[in-house]
This record gives C-alpha cells, structure tokens and sequence, in this order.
C-alpha cells in the first residue's frame, strides 16, 4: 500500500470516527461529513495517475457537485434547528417530538 492510499484511508477513517464519536453539536457532525466527502474526491482525482489509465473527470466533479449540495442542505438544517430549538446540541432534535 502506498502512502498516497494510507494517508486517504487514513483521513476518511479518522473523519468516521470523529463523525461516530462526537456527537454533540451538528457543527462538528457536518464538519465531519465535509472531511469524508473531501477525502473521497481527493481518493478519486488522485485515481487514474495511481492506476495509469486515461483521466475520468466525470466521477470527482460529481462528488464535488453532491459535496456542496450536501453542505448547502447541512447549513439549512443547521440554521433552522437553531431557530426553532435554540442551540445545535444534536440531543435537542428528537425525530418524535416533530
């Protein structure tokens, strides 16, 4: 394995963990989301230079495009749990209290 996989595995596992460990505040939640998603599209532009083969940039630019949807759509849900529930404590939102 080389150091360009090892450090890739590495940052997407470390965000797993961060996103699996630290549940307290969605700002973090997202921020770790974020970090996978940046670790994906850095393991998928650095893909056709490791395996040698013609450059697809259709795949990584994808993943860019749902990346910022899914940071859009996280800073929404974020900015209307503040307001309706006053902090971004993620044990204030309760999917049976809606």
């Amino acid at each position: 394995m080389s150091l360009l996989h090892l450090s890739f595995y590495s940052a997407f596992t470390l965000s797993a963990l961060g996103l699996a460990l630290h549940r307290t505040h969605l700002v973090s939640a997202l921020l770790c989301l974020e970090s996978m998603m940046l670790a994906l599209y850095l393991a998928l532009s650095a893909w056709p230079v490791t395996t040698q083969t013609p450059s697809s940039s259709l795949m990584p630019m994808l993943m860019l495009a749902f990346s910022a949807c899914e940071a859009g759509t996280g800073l929404a849900m974020l900015v209307a749990s503040t307001r309706t529930h006053g902090s971004d404590h993620l044990h204030n939102l309760n999917l049976l209290q809606c």
